[in-house]
């Protein structure tokens, strides 16, 4: 994904996203915490969140109902692409690369809130004060 400007450039008013959330562990106010973090993100990069596909179940199958719901919706017309908080909302390593691509197929984009997560071991940026990360928002 590129750092490219998101709307100021665009002839359009709020792109439509889906959001898809991956949440088998925790309850509804977990859940509520992770739609009100794509709603934010969408209010500040003048976006419309059209829906969020939730996947419930423990078991990672590439083609779940919450994702092939999510991968529809990206082929309607006028959508801009598919929102997460994280990459790890799409699965693990393989499966996420997959619905990555899926993803990528519809020619829309993935918008990650946070699209890494900082390790102990990782340093801060140049210019990231000791103890900060950046957030990466795209």
């Amino acid at each position: 994904m590129d750092d490219e400007v998101i709307t100021e450039r665009r002839h359009v008013a709020f792109p439509r996203v889906f959001g898809y959330l991956r949440h088998i562990s925790g309850g509804l106010a977990r859940h509520a915490a992770l739609v009100d973090c794509l709603t934010e993100y969408c209010r500040r990069h003048e976006l419309t969140l059209g829906g969020v596909f939730t996947d419930r179940d423990a078991t990672v199958a590439i083609r779940s109902a919450a994702f092939v719901g999510l991968v529809d919706a990206l082929q309607l017309p006028d959508t801009y692409g598919a929102l997460v908080p994280a990459l790890s909302h799409l699965g693990p390593k393989g499966i996420g690369a997959e619905r990555r691509r899926q993803i990528t197929a519809t020619s829309t984009r993935l918008l990650v809130v946070r699209p890494f997560t900082p390790t102990r071991d990782s340093e801060p940026s140049p210019g990231t004060s000791a103890g900060l990360h950046p957030r990466g928002d795209a």
